[in-house]
C-alpha cells in the first residue's frame, strides 16, 4: 500500500476530516489533500508528526523507495525556495539605481549621476526609468512574500514577470543610450537565468 493510501486509512479509521487532521498536524489541508492524492510527500518533520498522531512507525507509514521520493522532493522544494529568493533579492536591488551614479547626464555634463540628479534628458524619460525600477523591485518584494507560501504556479507567474521587467528595464536603458544602466539589468538578467536554468523552477 502506498503512503498516500495509508495516510487516508489512518484518517478514516479516526473519522477525521481532511481539515481535522490538518489542524492536528499543523499543516494546510491543501497540503493534506496533495499528499492523500499522491501528489507529493510531507517533509521528514510532518512524517514525525503523522507517525506519532496515528502511533505507527515510520517503516509502517512509508516505504523505503517512498522515503527517498519524499527526500527529492523536499530537496528540489528548497532549492526552489531559495533560487525564488535569489531572484527576489535582485529585483530588489534594483532599486539602488535610483541612487548609484550610472545615468549619463548628456554632452555638456559627461559625469556620471544618480537618476534624480539627470538634467539632460526629458522628464518623462526620468519618470518611465523610475517606473521601470520600481515595478521590479516592487516584484521582487512579491517574490519575497509569495515565497512563504506553497503555491508554485505563483512562483512560476513571478519569475516570468522578474525576467520580463528585467528585459524591458535593459531595453529601456540600452535605447536611450544609458549603457551603465543597460549593463546592470543585463547581467541581473543573465545571473537570473542562470539560477532558474540551474533550479529548473519554470519546468
Amino acid at each position: 500500500m502506498e503512503f498516500n493510501e495509508k495516510l487516508r486509512e489512518l484518517r478514516k479509521a479516526r473519522s477525521l476530516t481532511q481539515e481535522e487532521l490538518a489542524e492536528a498536524l499543523f499543516v494546510s489541508r491543501t497540503a493534506i489533500s496533495k499528499w492523500e492524492s499522491g501528489r507529493g510527500y510531507p517533509n521528514l518533520d510532518s512524517l514525525k508528526e503523522i507517525s506519532g498522531y496515528f502511533s505507527v512507525s515510520l517503516d509502517e507509514l512509508i516505504g523505503t523507495e517512498e522515503i527517498l521520493s519524499a527526500a527529492e522532493d523536499e530537496k528540489k522544494a528548497c532549492m526552489d525556495h531559495y533560487l525564488l529568493l535569489v531572484c527576489s533579492t535582485l529585483d530588489i536591488l534594483s532599486v539602488l539605481l535610483l541612487f548609484l551614479p550610472v545615468f549619463g547626464n548628456g554632452a555638456d555634463a559627461p559625469a556620471s549621476v544618480p537618476l534624480f540628479g539627470i538634467t539632460g534628458l526629458r522628464p518623462w524619460i526620468k519618470n518611465v526609468f523610475a517606473a521601470v525600477i520600481g515595478v521590479t523591485a516592487l516584484n521582487g518584494l512579491c517574490g519575497v512574500i509569495l515565497s512563504r507560501f506553497d503555491k508554485p504556479v505563483w512562483h512560476r507567474h513571478r519569475l516570468v514577470t522578474g525576467m520580463a521587467l528585467s528585459v524591458a528595464a535593459a531595453a529601456v536603458f540600452i535605447l536611450t543610450r544609458q549603457p551603465y544602466a543597460g549593463i546592470l539589468c543585463l547581467a541581473a538578467l543573465v545571473v537570473k537565468g542562470l539560477w532558474i536554468g540551474r533550479g529548473k523552477v519554470l519546468s
